[in-house]
């Protein structure tokens, strides 16, 4: 049986990481405050030292490793915020790093990573690969694997930030996070049950990377047999045998949140939170905006990584906004005659929407003789508006249809 980790355990992680990690500030959510009822409070993990809470169950990792040990070096495996925290941690404990990172890692996290010390190996299309290779890796050299989730002191690391929840907000009811691996919600269930045995506890995974319900249906640590989410950081196929021992005996609800979910989160955490997190470090936010769980107040939901790609920012953007039904794309069909595009853009000018591009077709095969397709992005202010608009349209003869419609 798996010995769990215990309240001791984390609170001298806290103590090793005195001086090395910064204590990030709980802000309230007023979005999320009037959709439940009561206060939320956001986490910000994402200001944390290397763009998350990483850095904490790194630190304490590396920094108890002995003499010899750090000699050989250390190995880690990420999508990118595990390495950017071994990384630092490395280089702050004075010992050589290598990470194993997916092939289709984000730039950014990539050269972050190499920026605080590290050297990268690209291996594999998941973070499963990458940690195959970097098993290998230690195997081969004797370089310390420093696993991202199984292993008690990267639970103890990661637990700190339920001490720091729970020193901030006393009040707290409902502590929810997102779960890859599992070492952060195992960290924060172990030091809020001991604490507060009453706080609830929830864990949220993206739907096309959930593994921990199959495996607590199971009774065991399951694999995916294939897994997708624009959530990269928890795109995890398979939970570790320490992380859901933790998982199974002190998390009290795990849930599944749609990419959609994730995009809606993130927008609004950009727009009314000025924050800027990556969708693996939203999904908390996401649950708590869908509807997913049931979060007595006042609730926290963690932010726990702000590494995002620029350009995936970019595209989340504009889904999130197709999410939230402020971004239509839709293609009209009407007569091929002299005026009949400036008509309908001024139609659409007149029910207030905002005109994104537009792309006139003559030359599909499907069209009939004399008429004309014209594909059209339009910003609007939300559903209701998009839904009026698409119905003034139609109601004056136009043939309007979405995708396969």
């Amino acid at each position: 049986m798996t010995e769990l980790v215990g309240l001791p355990d984390v609170e001298s992680a806290r103590d090793l990481l005195v001086g090395v990690t910064r204590t990030t500030p709980l802000e309230p959510s007023r979005p999320l405050s009037s959709a439940l009822g009561g206060p939320v409070w956001l986490k910000c993990e994402h200001l944390q030292r290397a763009g998350s809470y990483k850095v904490r169950g790194a630190y304490v990792r590396i920094s108890r490793l002995s003499p010899a040990e750090r000699a050989r070096g250390v190995v880690a495996a990420s999508a990118g915020n595990h390495a950017q925290g071994v990384a630092l941690a490395a280089g702050l404990v004075g010992t050589d790093a290598t990470v194993f990172m997916p092939a289709n890692a984000p730039l950014p996290k990539v050269a972050a990573t190499k920026g605080y010390g590290a050297t990268v190996e690209l291996s594999g299309s998941t973070v499963d690969e990458a940690l195959v290779a970097a098993q290998e890796f230690a195997d081969r050299t004797g370089a310390v694997l420093i696993h991202p989730f199984d292993h008690r002191d990267v639970i103890a690391g990661q637990g700190t930030v339920a001490l720091e929840i729970l020193d901030q907000c006393p009040e707290v009811r409902t502590i929810v996070t997102g779960v890859g691996g599992g070492g952060l919600v195992s960290g924060i269930a172990v030091a809020a049950k001991a604490l507060r045995p009453d706080v609830r506890v929830v864990g949220v995974q993206a739907a096309g990377a959930a593994a921990f319900p199959p495996s607590l249906s199971a009774g065991e640590p399951v694999r995916l047999a294939s897994f997708t989410t624009i959530a990269d950081g928890i795109a995890v196929g398979r939970p570790g045998e320490v992380t859901f021992a933790h998982v199974a005996k002190l998390v009290d609800e795990m849930v599944t949140v749609s990419e959609e979910d994730i995009s809606r989160a993130l927008l609004m955490l950009l727009e009314r939170g000025k924050q800027v997190v990556e969708p693996a470090g939203a999904v908390g936010v996401a649950a708590l905006l869908a509807g997913a769980v049931e979060a007595p107040t006042p609730a926290v939901a963690v932010l726990s990584g702000g590494n995002i790609d620029p350009l995936l920012l970019l595209r989340v953007i504009g889904h999130g906004l197709a999410a939230a039904g402020r971004y239509l794309r839709f293609t009209v069909r009407c007569s091929d005659r002299p005026g009949q595009l400036a008509s309908l853009l001024m139609q659409i000018a007149e029910h207030r929407g905002n005109v994104v591009d537009v792309e006139h077709q003559r030359h599909n095969p499907h069209l009939r003789l004399g008429e004309v397709e014209v594909a059209l992005s339009v910003e609007t202010r939300g559903a209701e508006h998009s839904d009026r608009l698409i119905e003034a349209l139609r109601t004056s003869g136009y043939l309007v249809s979405f995708g396969a419609d």
